[in-house]
């Protein structure tokens, strides 16, 4: 992973600019918080890094360190952990957007880590969003980024709307 400490980081870009802001953000995540509303450091690692569909170079930088904090307690962590890399890399496919050279190897290692740590998550308590983030998780590190996309959307009710659909076909 690139290190928090790196002078890259202002070399790297996001939503709003160079990415010098993003480690001390990414460093937070080692307590697991939650993302609840507009809570910090959730609500500026999404607006800059997975910001309207588009993802920067500091995305494919961040999703590692989000991974490797998923990976302290795949159990306890809530579906962010999962729902985030899965984003970036959905996004990722849809714009064709390159992963700069010096990030590709961390980066691909991290999204290819989300099934293991999937596995490692099914003892915890899930509801429905954290199925639907881990499904989104699944299909995207396998390579499957529209059913990934399609996943993050499935609530009970979609999910009850497409088999009405499917079995009136």
């Amino acid at each position: 992973m690139l290190y928090l400490d790196s002078p890259r980081w202002s070399e790297l870009r996001h939503a709003y600019g160079d990415a010098s802001n993003i480690p001390d953000l990414l460093r937070s995540l080692s307590s697991l918080p939650a993302a609840s509303g507009g809570s910090e450091p959730w609500f500026t690692l999404w607006s800059a890094l997975a910001h309207q569909g588009d993802v920067y170079s500091a995305s494919f930088a961040a999703v590692p360190h989000v991974v490797h904090a998923l990976s302290t307690d795949p159990a306890r962590a809530d579906s962010t952990y999962f729902q985030f890399p899965a984003w970036v890399e959905v996004c990722r496919r849809k714009t064709e957007t390159p992963v700069p050279e010096d990030l590709r190897a961390d980066y691909e290692a991290a999204i290819s880590t989300l099934p293991n740590l999937i596995a490692a998550a099914a003892s915890g308590k899930w509801d429905e969003e954290k199925l639907t983030t881990v499904m989104m998780a699944l299909a995207a590190a396998k390579g499957f980024h529209t059913i990934a996309e399609a996943a993050q959307e499935l609530t009970t009710e979609t999910a009850e709307q497409f088999l009405d659909w499917f079995y009136d076909q």
